[in-house]
């Protein structure tokens, strides 16, 4: 997705300089994605074969719930490199945003003043990647911002640098 479309009139992001994730991320979703999709199909299979004996009519759900699943696995999968493209994060002034999303674009500002703690994750398929996550806590207690496929390095500098945003910039917390 080009960057500009990003910049609407009317969202305050005119000019902001986005920076993407590491394409790299491609890789972890993907794994995710068809392990899921694996795991949930072979299940569904499973109660096919087994329910084939009391009747058709339970075989035959269970099958095309097994489809359906699949389906949407690949569909997922193939949209992942897209997606993972529409991931990206601003430092301005007084706040960090994120972007993500494809049909449903989604941004999060979140106020320096606000952060009350900056994690960085890095999980098994990660660490193999070099790729880290940043997850922010705020007082909003329904705050999920997590910024994933950052490089290693680079996470480790934008939590030290973040930390030292909110510090400076304390909303009466």
């Amino acid at each position: 997705m080009p960057l500009e479309r990003l910049d609407e009139p009317g969202l305050g992001l005119t000019g902001t300089t986005w920076t993407r994730v590491s394409p790299k991320l491609v890789w972890t979703e993907l794994v995710s994605t068809v392990l899921v999709g694996l795991v949930l199909t072979a299940g569904c299979v499973l109660f096919a074969v087994l329910n084939d004996g009391f009747g058709q009519t339970a075989g035959t759900v269970w099958s095309l719930i097994a489809i359906v699943v699949a389906v949407v696995a690949l569909v997922t999968a193939a949209l992942t490199p897209r997606r993972v493209r529409a991931i990206g994060y601003a430092l301005r002034d007084d706040d960090l945003v994120l972007r993500r999303g494809l049909m449903w674009q989604r941004f999060t500002a979140v106020p320096y003043g606000r952060m009350q703690l900056v994690d960085v994750n890095r999980g098994p398929l990660d660490r193999v990647l070099g790729l880290s996550e940043l997850k922010f806590v705020t007082a909003a207690a329904s705050t999920n911002v997590r910024i994933p496929g950052i490089p290693a390095a680079d996470a480790d500098a934008l939590r030290d640098r973040l930390v030292e945003l909110a510090e400076t910039r304390r909303a009466g917390l």
